[in-house]
């Protein structure tokens, strides 16, 4: 299940071990494409945060989110990777996986 970011508990989420954060919007096709494919990675108990950006401009300022699907992946607190671009489960997958190495 993905979990809903705001403002609000954006921080409190993303403060302890390994986070990665999908930035989706409602209007975006490709967002709307990527959605099943982080549900089912996200159904394998991995944890995948997802924000709304049209609910949430702070934290599109905050990251310097500039196209959606956008991908934030966190280690304690702190940004290790960012990405854009609508991705397959099996690139999307790698791609975290290679930033864990």
């Amino acid at each position: 299940m993905l979990q809903v970011l705001d403002t609000e508990n954006f921080d409190e989420n993303v403060k302890e071990g390994i986070k990665f954060v999908a930035f989706t919007a409602s209007w975006c096709g490709y967002c709307q494409k990527q959605k099943p494919i982080l549900e089912d990675i996200a159904g394998q108990n991995i944890w995948i945060g997802e924000v709304d950006p049209d609910k949430n401009p702070q934290l599109v300022q905050r990251y310097a989110i500039a196209a959606f699907p956008s991908f934030l992946l966190f280690k304690d607190g702190k940004l290790i990777a960012k990405f854009a671009g609508y991705q397959s489960k099996y690139d999307l997958l790698n791609t975290i996986l290679d930033y864990l190495k």
